[in-house]
């Protein structure tokens, strides 16, 4: 018999979250999105060894009430993220010039990409990302004969991670419409 696939899910969550916000997928409730079932439809028959997400975690003072609801709000994603047994990866979110930055994300990303094609853990890891900072990450893994499939999205790919990626696949609405809380698909 014929060793599965090993698969190893790695999604950049700020990247995910406006793309499916965007006015292209028009999502409006992700604290209610099938990540796990997407990452499974996006494995296919491979068996998956690890879901990750990465964000930038919400830090509000108690008065800032607006930074409180959204800290509220990314403890429910937090929490359904969880229950669909994905491994959560904090970075952080700084303020400059009255403009959020994530950060740490990106690096974090990129070390657990490389030790687990050094560590032999996967196969394949499936990134949803358009963040070009992975290159030097995702060249490294396929030295080390590993594959790394690029996740994008019809109406913005990133041509240079198609480059550089072993398979890329552009999602679309009506694909993505499966994993979406039924009230979204009625508002979008």
């Amino acid at each position: 018999m014929m060793k599965k696939e090993r698969a190893a899910i790695y999604i950049d969550g700020s990247n995910l979250y406006f793309k499916l916000r965007s006015p292209e997928f028009n999502f409006p409730n992700l604290s209610k999105f099938n990540y796990a079932g997407l990452a499974r439809w996006l494995a296919r028959d491979r068996e998956i060894i690890s879901m990750r997400y990465y964000v930038g975690v919400v830090r509000a003072k108690n008065n800032d009430i607006k930074g409180q609801e959204l800290r509220r709000e990314q403890q429910k994603l937090f929490s359904h993220l969880t229950n669909q047994s994905f491994t959560i990866k904090y970075g952080f979110l700084m303020k400059n010039n009255n403009i959020y930055h994530e950060k740490g994300v990106d690096v974090k990303m990129a070390i657990d990409l490389l030790v687990g094609a050094y560590d032999n853990l996967y196969d394949t890891a499936i990134l949803i990302s358009s963040d070009t900072d992975l290159i030097p990450a995702i060249k490294k893994v396929k030295h080390l004969s590993k594959k790394v499939e690029y996740i994008g999205f019809s109406h913005c790919p990133s041509i240079a991670l198609q480059k550089y990626a072993t398979l890329s696949r552009l999602l679309i609405k009506e694909e993505i419409e499966q994993f979406a809380e039924k009230d979204d698909m009625r508002k979008g």
